[in-house]
């Protein structure tokens, strides 16, 4: 699996979501909504979720195993950090 393409929104208001991202994956498989939170140990991804009818949030798409989450999490924040002179939305 490679990523292909990151697309990085930032967002302008405060508060601890920083960015929205988009990845491709080999030229295929698009995933939007993966989010760029501010936490106290720094930032983090949020994969894409929805709201049950129980009221969890719960991932639509994701990782299965530590390596690949990792390895999704560095290029997202990656890019992220080379966005920062992009324009905000």
């Amino acid at each position: 699996m490679n990523i292909t393409d990151v697309r990085v929104r930032k967002i302008a208001k405060e508060g601890k979501m920083k960015a929205v991202v988009s990845i491709t994956i080999d030229d295929e498989f698009v995933v939007h909504d993966i989010k760029v939170i501010e936490g106290e140990k720094g930032l983090f991804i949020a994969m894409p979720s929805r709201r049950s009818t129980d009221g969890e949030y719960r991932d639509i798409a994701h990782p299965i195993n530590t390596d690949t989450r990792d390895r999704l999490q560095a290029i997202v924040l990656d890019a992220y950090e080379k966005a920062e002179d992009a324009p905000m939305v």
